[in-house]
């Protein structure tokens, strides 16, 4: 949802990546800094697959890539920027690190909490937004966003200066 605010906010559509390149979309923006957003179409947990193929296709240093991911261990519309670091409990990240063969990418989560403790949590993160979410579930993709185009132009230490600090709301605190 936050790579297609993005993409929409730039007009840029989405294209299958190159042919040696299966199961990833890419959306590219040619300005200063170039900027390409990607979507890897694969299962999420292979998704290390499609960010290690496509970062090495086109040359791309680890130092300018930015995982964005959703995150259960974070409360609902929270955001957490990170230089580095573990996997955590996220099997897409894992993938990543374990595809890319290092902890040092840069990440924005993105915080869904775990839901109702009853309800099977793989049944939660597969599910749509809870009704009560959804009213506050596009301020979360557009501060994401923002985020994200910080990144591009700042990098990842002024985007933890500013978001990491940011309580999602006060309800949560």
């Amino acid at each position: 949802m936050v790579v297609d605010e993005i993409a929409r906010r730039y007009s840029v559509k989405w294209e299958s990546a190159p042919s040696q390149l299966p199961e990833t979309a890419i959306a590219r923006k040619f300005g200063a800094p170039p900027v390409m957003l990607v979507r890897p179409l694969t299962y999420m947990n292979r998704s290390g697959d499609a960010v290690a193929a496509l970062s090495r296709y086109f040359g791309v240093p680890d130092e300018e890539l930015l995982v964005i991911y959703d995150d259960i261990d974070l409360p609902f519309g929270r955001l957490r920027a990170r230089s580095r670091g573990s996997a955590g409990t996220h099997n897409g990240m894992r993938s990543v690190v374990d595809r890319l063969g290092t902890r040092e990418i840069a990440r924005l989560r993105l915080g869904v909490g775990r839901g109702d403790v009853r309800r099977n949590l793989a049944d939660h993160v597969l599910s749509t937004f809870e009704p009560a979410e959804r009213a506050d579930l596009e301020s979360l993709i557009a501060r994401a966003a923002d985020a994200a185009e910080m990144f591009a132009a700042e990098g990842i230490a002024r985007v933890m200066n500013t978001y990491n600090a940011e309580p999602a709301d006060s309800a949560d605190d």
